[in-house]
């Protein structure tokens, strides 16, 4: 993990003045004039694809906005296999049970390299309780955590292997140019999905058979979004 403090948010280095994805973090409807109320550092992280964000049961003091990159939300069940609740994607939020809890209820690992602004929970407590800009923000980040979890457990935990599996790859491809995406591993789409790791090699190798899928890289496939659409049931 490497990282670089951002002294001030808005007249400091220019992460934040000039965010390219400013409009999709956290911050995005704050002014000139709110930023003067941060008081402490938002330090830029990049994480390389593996590397733990958070543990599950750490102490939760910071929020973590995702400039680039995937993120999975890991939880470790009693018989020792882990499920990947949710994915998050550029402009999601990681860890905003550190605005109500004590501590993180999940691992956050890095998917591929991953680049994030911590933000400290205080700062974010602190400008919720000064603006209404960031407070309607931090509701509409509720509100789409909401809509995601709905999302996983109605679209992408029930229905045969090649719906749910068509139906990950729609998620994960339908904002990005060209349809390309990451392909996270077999054992990881199984964990996603509640399949067997067997079954989600079998069925992304069929896709590849068929043309709907095509390797880029060993990380990175570009998809036939619309014949995804019809196999997902999504039209």
């Amino acid at each position: 993990m490497k990282e670089a403090a951002i002294n001030t948010a808005w007249e400091g280095p220019p992460q934040c003045r000039d965010c390219g994805i400013r409009d999709l973090v956290l911050f995005a409807d704050l002014q000139q004039s709110d930023f003067r109320l941060i008081h402490q550092p938002i330090t830029e992280l990049n994480f390389r694809a593996g590397d733990v964000i958070y543990h599950a049961g750490a102490t939760a003091d910071s929020v973590y906005t995702i400039r680039k990159g995937l993120v999975k939300l890991v939880q470790h069940q009693p018989d020792g296999n882990q499920r990947i609740l949710r994915l998050l994607k550029q402009g999601d939020v990681a860890g905003m049970e550190a605005l109500i809890e004590q501590s993180y209820q999940h691992d956050a690992v890095a998917l591929e390299p991953v680049s994030i602004c911590r933000i400290p929970a205080g700062v974010v407590e602190s400008l919720s309780n000064e603006t209404p800009r960031l407070h309607r923000q931090l509701l509409n980040r509720w509100q789409r955590a909401l809509r995601n979890a709905d999302t996983w457990l109605t679209s992408l935990s029930s229905g045969p292997a090649p719906v749910r599996v068509a139906r990950l790859l729609v998620y994960l491809a339908g904002s990005s140019p060209g349809h390309t995406c990451f392909l996270p591993s077999r054992e990881d789409i199984g964990a996603i999905l509640g399949i067997a790791s067997e079954t989600a090699s079998r069925v992304t190798a069929d896709l590849k058979r068929k043309g709907w899928m095509r390797e880029l890289d060993p990380k990175h496939v570009e998809v036939d979004l619309a014949a995804l659409r019809e196999m997902a049931q999504l039209r």
